[in-house]
């Protein structure tokens, strides 16, 4: 088993899957490890700009991703200026405060594929891009940040209700380290759509006692992810 991760991200994703049972169907999920994304980007402290903005509460999470006057798909979260007159709301254990939008300087969208990953790959990719699409429509400039869990466990449990779903390695119903690599290649047409799309590997069989290990350098890739968003936030705004 890995580590306690360094990142709160990280940890977030983590405590999904060791706090299972995971739902596939619960759409929170993504939006509670995206917040995380901009408290590992204040902690991390290599820019001033973000963190200053940060502590002044002049610029704020934005839980929902909906600004106010723009129609758009709702992402798993962004930052950008507060609008102006609006209160922003301080969480315990927060640094980054929370409240409406009038932007998006940077924009994050999070998908998990736990199983059956190429039988909905092609939702995901198109999920992934419009979801850029749109943060780009909130702002031209906007840093866009795309998160993919992929799963490499060697079976896994589905849950629906009370009814349980393994994986048995056959046709339909291939067990996760079957599809994993494919679904990483299929992934990659949706990476030029993002400033930085950042792929976690993992395994989770979803089941007692829910254990869970990151596949190969995650942390290390995710934390030089997080420097070069911090410099192109800098560049841009």
């Amino acid at each position: 088993m890995s580590n306690q991760p360094t990142f709160a991200l990280l940890r977030q994703f983590e405590a999904t899957f060791r706090n299972g049972p995971y739902i596939h169907r619960n759409s929170q999920l993504g939006n509670r490890i995206a917040d995380y994304l901009y408290e590992d980007l204040y902690a991390l402290a290599q820019s001033r700009k973000f963190n200053d903005r940060v502590d002044a509460r002049s610029h704020v999470l934005n839980p929902k991703g909906i600004s106010p006057g723009i129609r758009a798909r709702r992402g798993d979260g962004s930052f950008g200026d507060l609008i102006p007159g609006s209160k922003p709301r301080v969480f315990p254990d927060f640094r980054v405060a929370r409240g409406p939008t009038a932007d998006v300087e940077i924009g994050a969208e999070v998908k998990i594929l736990a199983k059956a990953m190429i039988k909905q790959i092609d939702r995901v990719i198109g999920d992934l891009c419009r979801q850029a699409d749109q943060f780009h429509e909130k702002a031209a400039n906007s840093i866009t940040v795309g998160i993919v869990g992929i799963n490499f466990a060697e079976h896994y449990v589905s849950h629906e209700g009370e009814r349980r779903y393994p994986t048995d390695g056959k046709s339909g119903n291939l067990h996760p380290a079957q599809e994993a690599r494919e679904a990483e290649r299929r992934l990659l047409s949706a990476e030029n759509s993002y400033s930085e799309f950042i792929e976690l590997g993992f395994r989770a069989t979803n089941e007692p006692p829910y254990d869970f290990e990151w596949v190969g350098r995650a942390q290390d890739n995710y934390a030089a992810r997080l420097v070069r968003i911090l410099r192109k936030y800098d560049l841009t705004f």
